[in-house]
């Protein structure tokens, strides 16, 4: 699949770049290392970015305006992206071809070609082994694409600690810090937190519910966002923090919207996207998102997680 992507990259002249909705920073390194490594490649190409900016990510890389006739005869390159509804700028569907690189769950094939490898930690490591496929075909792949694919691969290990890590995964970092970039300065920006942040982090952290059978959870209403003057992308960074807490197996984050109360769900063991597909979500076995639409939804989604314990 990798040689047949590369061969229809080849073809085009054109070619856009999309990604999720709501970005990570895999999302931003699959997509913008793809575009350093085929700018790189193929200095003659056309090839953009898009998709609405996440502010604390803009440091990594910017995103282009791309005009609606760009997309006539183009192709685009969908990463890091399960579901069509969420990929981000649905202009995508006006292109001459798509293809589809994630390393999600396959629920929605969508796409001309598919290359989905849910063993891979991020979708970051995907395109780095495209470049490794692609090297002796011509292939060159940059100092800012290296960075770019680095950061992807850290953000969605949890800094090579979550299970995804496998010994290819630290390979290729050892392999992509020998690029021209300071890695610590990577670091030092993903992980950067702002004093409102930190605050609310000390809130979570007091007020917090764990149950007996290990599933904890923590509510996020539009008053407390307020209270603290952060947005929901800000509260959800926090995720990660239940599952520090001795005991907690399954840890779970709403997080209330304009229009939807958005749910983050971890898990150090029991699969969980089963649940979030119930709440129209997915993800990751361990890893997963969903959306509900009032507070009252909470007690019945918990009460599905409990469930796995039985």
């Amino acid at each position: 699949m990798k040689a047949e992507i590369l061969e229809t990259i080849q073809q085009f002249d054109t070619i856009i770049i999309h990604r999720h909705v709501r970005p990570d920073p895999d999302a931003y390194g699959s997509q913008c290392g793809l575009a350093e490594l085929l700018k790189a490649s193929f200095p003659e190409k056309k090839v953009y970015v898009t998709g609405k900016e996440a502010e604390a990510l803009k440091f990594l890389y910017r995103m282009d305006d791309v005009a609606d006739e760009t997309y006539e005869n183009a192709l685009v390159i969908v990463c890091d992206t399960a579901n069509q509804e969420r990929v981000c700028d649905q202009r995508y569907v006006n292109a001459k071809m798509i293809i589809k690189i994630d390393h999600h769950p396959n629920e929605d094939a969508y796409g001309d070609l598919l290359w989905v490898d849910t063993n891979a930690s991020s979708t970051s490591e995907m395109i780095y082994e495209f470049y490794l496929d692609g090297k002796e075909k011509g292939l060159l792949l940059n100092d800012r694409g290296a960075a770019l694919i680095f950061s992807g691969i850290v953000g969605d290990t949890g800094r090579f600690l979550f299970p995804s890590t496998k010994p290819k995964t630290l390979r290729y970092a050892s392999e992509l810090i020998q690029y021209g970039f300071d890695f610590k300065d990577v670091y030092d920006e993903l992980y950067k937190t702002k004093e409102n942040v930190a605050h609310l982090h000390g809130y979570v952290l007091q007020n917090f519910y764990l149950s007996d059978s290990g599933v904890g959870h923590m509510k996020i209403s539009k008053e407390i966002l307020e209270k603290y003057d952060v947005t929901p992308a800000d509260a959800s960074q926090l995720v990660g923090t239940l599952g520090q807490i001795d005991g907690m197996k399954v840890g779970v984050f709403f997080v209330e919207e304009e229009d939807q109360i958005r749910v983050r769900l971890r898990s150090k063991g029991p699969v969980i996207n089963t649940v979030a597909r119930k709440y129209k979500g997915g993800g990751h076995p361990l890893a997963a998102g969903a959306s509900i639409y009032s507070w009252d939804e909470v007690e019945p989604l918990l009460q599905d997680l409990e469930a796995l314990f039985k």
